[in-house]
């Protein structure tokens, strides 16, 4: 990452002055895109950029906002050849005291640009889940397409290809049921 002493990764809040802005800017070396790339499943992480700025927000919140910028390599879901994207995010994220962590196995957040605050504020954290969320969940190659066609519907005995339930009664027993 480039000079951490300048630029941390974590911001411990109580030392934050919400009077000022504090501008953050992250972008990690190779090997630790690597290992983000191996994290997310894809197959390169070639470029990666985050860059904004945090502030307070209201009486005792926080508000980041900044830009996610990457160049990733996936697989094409049709051919399996190399997609390369590039990606370019504004990442907005309030963080405030009145809300807590939820707990259990299916919670849902009422606002997605919400998050408790805690003690810290991991930039980190937060570049690897905008990245995640910003990912193409379908990279297709440049002319992939599918060429798999439908088995043509059987026509019934009156030509209607429409009925696909038409022969169900027969199997069923004969004629329509009574209640």
């Amino acid at each position: 990452m480039t000079a951490p002493d300048k630029h941390p990764q974590r911001l411990r809040t109580a030392h934050l002055n919400p009077n000022a802005v504090t501008p953050f800017h992250l972008r990690p070396a190779e090997d630790v895109r690597t290992a983000m790339a191996a994290e997310l499943g894809i197959d390169a992480l070639s470029k990666l950029d985050f860059q904004g700025k945090l502030r307070g927000h209201g009486t005792d919140g926080w508000l980041l906002t900044g830009t996610l910028t990457a160049r990733v390599t996936q697989p094409c879901v049709v051919t399996l050849k190399p997609v390369r994207t590039d990606i370019s995010e504004p990442v907005r994220i309030q963080f405030t005291p009145c809300l807590s962590t939820p707990e259990g196995e299916e919670v849902e957040m009422q606002d997605e640009t919400l998050e408790p605050l805690g003690a810290f504020i991991d930039l980190s954290a937060i570049m690897v889940e905008a990245l995640s969320l910003a990912l193409p969940e379908y990279p297709r190659a440049k002319g992939a397409a599918l060429t798999t066609s439908a088995p043509a519907p059987e026509a019934s005995e009156d030509g209607d290809t429409r009925r696909p339930f038409a022969g169900l009664d027969k199997l069923l027993g004969g004629g329509p049921r009574e209640s």
